[in-house]
Order: structure tokens, then sequence, then C-alpha cells
């Protein structure tokens, strides 16, 4: 049955083409992951803190190397696209951003990020939200990012309000953490000139 609406973006916008190299401010660059990042994020899935918010445990290095390699493959599928924050200048890993749960045709995805202790409270993930957002408007041509946090995370919170994404609601007991369901702020951002977020 043909549908009287176009998909807003094409299969294959992303998957025929590399994934990009980003440049982002305050000295960091989002990139495609590496095999040799695979040290630094078995290191930073040691944090507690990072653990507080995650279901998944990286036990080794090797394990991490496998989670890199499904993140590089992610890209084909079209469905997640999963990037390491670096340093410009020394490319140390200092964090992660994604777009997940993507849905071209409707003009979709989550924005998803964490980063490393050393980075937290410089403004990392601000930037890094902001400058794949605006990628992913001006050059993939998505219409509606979602971010979501649990509602305990304020960190989060205070990332999703400074990167231009306004709280839209609370999804009741939406997920569940080692500690039990969590209920989740959505915070979101459309496209669009004279859009609000």
């Amino acid at each position: 049955m043909p549908s009287k609406i176009p998909d807003v973006v094409a299969p294959g916008t992303l998957a025929h083409r590399e994934q990009p190299v980003l440049p982002a401010p305050g000295g960091l660059v989002i990139r495609p992951w590496r095999p040799t990042d695979a040290l630094s994020v078995y290191e930073a899935f040691q944090d507690p803190a990072l653990q507080r918010w995650h279901a998944r445990v990286a036990d080794s290095e090797s394990e991490a190397r496998g989670w890199i390699e499904e993140w590089r493959a992610a890209w084909a599928g079209e469905r997640d696209a999963y990037w390491a924050i670096a340093d410009a200048g020394t490319d140390a890993l200092v964090g992660r951003i994604a777009l997940r749960l993507i849905v071209l045709a409707d003009g979709q995805a989550e924005v998803a990020y964490w980063t490393v202790p050393a980075a937290r409270g410089r403004g990392v993930a601000t930037s890094a939200v902001e400058t794949l957002s605006r990628w992913a408007f001006d050059e993939v041509g998505l219409h509606r990012l979602e971010l979501t946090h649990a509602t305990a995370n304020e960190a989060s919170c205070r990332v999703a309000t400074k990167s231009g994404f306004p709280a839209e609601g609370t999804k009741r007991s939406a997920v569940l953490h080692e500690d039990g369901w969590h209920d989740m702020h959505l915070h979101a951002r459309i496209a669009g000139p004279g859009v609000e977020g």
C-alpha cells in the first residue's frame, strides 16, 4: 500500500557515506570509533558514576573491543550511529555520543552520551550534543531529536537544557536500572528556523 507521506530522510542517507569526523568547540573532535579505543572504553566503564546509568558493564578490554566492533558496524544499518568524543590535540578519549533508535523515514533519532570522569564539568557533553545535533539536522535532514535520562540524573538534565533540548515531560517507570525502575525525563529538539529548541 503506498504511503501518502514521503520519507523525511531517504534510506541509505547514512549508509551511502562515510561516517564523518566533526570538530566540536572546546578543542574536541567527534570521530568514528577505532579498535585502539578499547582500553579507554574499558577504563571508562570502571567508573561507578557511569555504571549507575548503564545496563552494560565491561569486564575486559576484549569485551570493550567487541562493543567497538558493534558500534562501527551500526553505521551501515542506519538504526544507530556511535562516535567517540576525543581531545582534538591528544586524541585521548573523553566520551561517547550516539544517535540511537534512528528512524530515517520519520526523521527522528535519540541522542545518547557519556563522558569519562576527567572530562566532567568542562562542557564536553554539551559541546558534543550541540555539534552532533547541528549535523543531524543540517546534513542528514532529521526533524526531531529526543534525549532521555533518569530523573535522578541531574547532570544529564543540565546537559540537555544547555544543549537546547527543552523538557517535554516525564516517562513514568520507563527504564530498568540495577536499582529498579526509573522515571525518565524526555527532552526534544526540533529542526527548522524559528522553532524554539
